[in-house]
């Protein structure tokens, strides 16, 4: 989660002799940060619901262009992936002009890439406009959501983020029902321009993502206003002076009466003014250029500096496990609907599709993991551990089943158990702790986009190599198994060798 003097809760100021005591923020835990977890929540809902819906349209593709199923499933695997790879690189967005900025340029960006796929004329255009443009303009919306949510809350934060989380949930079902519907009504080229339009209140969204600042009212949540900024400066005027000189020197009937000498006088004044009005622009340029510098070198030496992440050996296993967890979650969710075609169950399936079960226990798990992971005597790890088997378990099970009682089933309890990725936060600040989070957590994300990316394409091409997707779910849940046990055996690893150190140190002695 990456931070900027615009989200964290305190003000700074250019003088040092400026500044004022920091004061404990009232809308942490409370107030404003229940209006960030429901802009979150609704962010969650249009860019991860959608995308989690794209199986819908991915049948559309393949009869529209008649490409293989593997070239056609990279550009749904093109903007998830895009999504969280570019996290770390949403980090010099979020520094520089903050987050609710950041939010509302990435809103306008993914309604752009929904308008220009409507005119795709193949698969390729896609490629660009939906996966990399759309991609973008999500990864911009989508981060600041979770930053602000971890910003706004310290002692409930496990929920918080559940909470808003489960906008993919409800998104996923919502955005299934709604795609199928404009697809079946106007055709999925229509149905691509009006979810364009949908996308625009992301940047509803990133305008209620007010950052903290306290001493300040609540319609002022940016700092200081302008004029305040000004009158700490030298040689600048009030607004009430500057409106007196222009009274003084504005009118007609006072340019006539007063003669030259005055004349002169409020020439004088006329240049101050204008000399302020440069001074505006540099001290604004000024600012802007150290915000940008700064926000580069804090990323710069978050990722690359001499306290490198990448010398705990905990967090490097997690990032192993980030690469091939995510792709077991979004592989169902691009090719079921293909698979419900295969097996003959597209009757069944219209009435209740297998992506909303999946999205509608997502949701319950979600709410229910973060709650219990919030207990004190419930430690997070075995948690997300239990949940990550679970998960593995049920992708191995899937292909074996070929009705649509046994596709539920399975389904709900790949829909709970994928409730664990909304602990990931919460595990990583456990793992480097929270001065080390926003660079970590961007790591994590950028390998769960690498996952998403790969994934889906090679369960299609797997199908064009063996006409059968159950070698795609095998491999896929082998791999996922591989990462959670490396995750599992840390632990021990350090233990042992703790131990070991222990015992030579007193060998020594």
């Amino acid at each position: 989660m990456y931070t900027s003097h615009e989200d964290i809760g305190y003000d700074f100021e250019d003088d040092p002799k400026d500044k004022k005591t920091l004061k404990p923020q009232p809308n942490i835990d409370s107030g404003w940060a229940w209006m960030v977890v429901l802009a979150s929540f609704f962010v969650h809902i249009l860019v991860m619901g959608s995308q989690m819906a794209l199986g819908v349209l991915n049948v559309e593709w393949l009869e529209e262009f008649h490409q293989s199923r593997g070239l056609t499933a990279w550009v749904s695997s093109l903007s998830m992936g895009i999504t969280l790879i570019v996290g770390p690189f949403i980090g010099l967005f979020i520094n520089t002009c903050g987050c609710r900025q950041t939010a509302i340029i990435g809103g306008l960006l993914n309604s752009l890439g929904w308008v220009l796929s409507a005119y795709a004329a193949n698969v390729h255009y896609l490629f660009i406009t939906f996966g990399v443009t759309a991609g973008f303009g999500s990864g911009m919306a989508y981060l600041p959501a979770v930053v602000m949510v971890g910003r706004y809350f310290q002692k409930r934060r496990a929920l918080a983020q559940g909470l808003s989380t489960t906008g993919t949930g409800f998104g996923t079902f919502f955005m299934t029902v709604l795609l199928k519907y404009l697809c079946r009504e106007y055709g999925w080229r229509n149905a691509m321009f009006i979810q364009g339009a949908v996308s625009l209140n992301l940047c509803v969204c990133g305008a209620l993502m007010r950052p903290l600042s306290p001493g300040t009212e609540r319609g002022d949540p940016g700092g200081k206003d302008a004029q305040v900024v000004l009158a700490h400066s030298p040689g600048s005027k009030s607004s009430g002076q500057l409106g007196g000189a222009e009274e003084e020197c504005g009118g007609p009937g006072n340019e006539e009466t007063l003669g030259d000498p005055p004349s002169e006088a409020c020439q004088e004044k006329a240049g101050r003014r204008r000399n302020l009005g440069a001074f505006r622009v540099l001290k604004t340029a000024s600012q802007l250029t150290r915000r940008v510098k700064k926000g580069f070198r804090d990323w710069y030496s978050g990722y690359f500096g001499a306290a490198s992440l990448f010398t705990n050996r905990m967090f490097v296993a997690f990032i192993f496990w980030a690469l091939f967890a995510y792709s077991s979650f979004v592989i169902p969710f691009i090719h079921l609907p293909e698979i419900v075609n295969l097996y003959n169950l597209s009757k069944q399936n219209d009435i209740f599709p297998l992506t909303s079960i999946i999205a509608i226990v997502h949701i319950l798990a979600k709410v229910v993991l973060g709650a219990v992971a919030d207990l004190p005597c419930i430690s997070v790890w075995n948690v997300f551990l239990m949940a990550n088997f679970t998960l593995v378990l049920s992708i191995f099970i899937l292909p074996s089943m070929h009705t649509y009682a046994g596709l539920a089933v399975i389904c709900a309890l790949i829909g709970f158990s994928s409730g664990n990725f909304s602990l990931m936060p919460v595990v990583t600040e456990d793992l480097v702790g929270i001065q080390h989070l926003a660079n970590a957590y961007g790591i994590i994300i950028c390998a769960n986009g690498i996952s998403a990316l790969l994934g889906p394409p090679f369960a299609g091409w797997i199908y064009d190599i063996t006409e059968k997707y159950d070698f795609s779910f095998y491999i896929c849940g082998l791999l996922y198994l591989v990462g959670t046990l490396f995750l599992l055996i840390q632990p021990c690893i350090q233990i042992i060798e703790q131990s070991r150190k222990k015992y030579m140190d007193g060998t020594h002695v």
